[in-house]
């Protein structure tokens, strides 16, 4: 019968409290991933995992495919390890992976979404969601000014921080890579006279968002083919960024699956 880890201050536990702190997670080179439907993803986009905790008093689901056997604690255990405020009993260490603009697969006529300088992990994480959602074919993340694997963003992506079509890249890098692609370049700006809805996105695009709080930087102004707005009620300027990738990423969408 498997021994059940019931005391707090066992080594494995109190190291995995420590890696609630970004920088014992970086030094440590591992991701804390709670929850089994983001554990499963990360498993399927190839992971190294480290180790996998189980607690059967928060979760009667099994998971037959595990590549490590469970360890089995207790709720109170499990409950000062997991980040979230509802656990479903499972949680995994992996090591973390970086990809890079030579990394991606890319089909003809492909959407493209690149996220400049992103503080916010929620907001992040919400616009990888989003991006699997819609069928984005690939994520590109230059200045990132947040921990990619924090916790926020893997549950916030439902685990899509782990496919293999999101990438760190710089401006120059990722502009000369779409323009190697002949991939049109469309910047969101709230000085832009273009909206969203004129731009035909049935055409290989790039859709470049900045930050809530200054937009894009002027690289990315200059640089893109064409400037875009969300037209908006006066008094208002700006929508919460990954409320603004959903609109404009479900554009093109719309545009591609029924025909402009």
């Amino acid at each position: 019968m498997d021994t059940t880890i019931t005391s707090l201050q066992n080594p494995l536990i109190k190291n995995i409290v420590k890696l609630r702190k970004v920088r014992s997670r970086q030094k440590q080179k591992i991701v804390v991933v709670d929850g089994l439907r983001e554990i499963k993803v990360a498993f399927n986009y190839g992971f190294e995992f480290i180790e996998i905790l189980y607690c059967p008093e928060l979760s009667q689901e099994t998971w037959t495919q595990a590549p490590l056997r469970p360890i089995i604690v207790s709720k109170e255990v499990f409950f000062k390890i997991a980040y979230a405020d509802n656990p479903n009993g499972w949680l995994a260490l992996v090591r973390p992976r970086y990809r890079s603009l030579s990394d991606l697969k890319i089909k003809t006529n492909p959407l493209i979404l690149v996220l400049e300088a992103v503080e916010k992990p929620g907001n992040l994480g919400a616009m990888l969601r989003t991006a699997y959602a819609a069928k984005v074919e690939a994520v590109i993340l230059n200045n990132l000014q947040t921990d990619l694997y924090n916790p926020n963003v893997i549950k916030a992506s439902s685990g899509y921080v782990f496919s293999d079509q999101v990438v760190l890249a710089s401006q120059e890098d990722t502009l000369d890579w779409l323009k190697s692609k002949n991939i049109k370049i469309f910047a969101t700006n709230i000085k832009a006279a273009k909206k969203y809805t004129d731009v035909d996105w049935r055409q290989a695009a790039a859709l470049i968002m900045g930050t809530e709080a200054t937009g894009l930087s002027d690289f990315w102004i200059n640089n893109a083919d064409n400037n875009i707005i969300i037209p908006m009620q006066a008094g208002i300027d700006s929508l919460n960024v990954s409320v603004s990738a959903g609109v404009l990423i479900f554009e093109a969408r719309r545009q591609r699956d029924l025909g402009k």
